[in-house]
């Protein structure tokens, strides 16, 4: 895709990485786009995409497990969910909301992430 649009500190440009049907609902696929590793994952049919380097200590944030999360109750009971939504990183097992990068531990600490969209049947990272 050649759409291109200008910014203050450099250029913007989208890249066509794969298509929608390549990257399963719950899957991820690990890409290089313009010399960045990046990963693209599905969650429930929409697209998401993150910068492969934990904001935490650098390891392969989008190598890591993707899982859900305990979620508050009122009782004193278990609840686990939002199941396909959480990433944990490979190195220390830091947690990150895969739709906005935040951290679960530390709602500060955000992993970078890419605007993505589809586009006739094909997966876009604007980078």
């Amino acid at each position: 895709m050649g759409c291109r649009r200008a910014r203050r500190w450099g250029r913007v440009a989208d890249h066509v990485v794969c298509t929608a049907s390549d990257i399963a609902p719950g899957e991820r696929r690990i890409v290089d786009v313009a010399g960045r590793s990046i990963g693209v994952f599905n969650v429930g049919g929409r697209f998401y995409a993150l910068h492969n380097g934990c904001p935490h200590k650098g390891g392969a944030l989008c190598a890591g497990r993707v899982t859900g999360t305990v979620l508050p109750t009122t009782e004193r009971t278990f609840a686990y969910g939002r199941v396909g939504e959480i990433l944990r990183c490979s190195r220390h097992g830091w947690e990150f909301e895969i739709t906005t990068g935040r951290a679960l531990a530390d709602a500060r600490v955000r992993a970078r992430t890419y605007p993505v969209s589809v586009e006739a049947g094909q997966v876009v990272v604007t980078v």
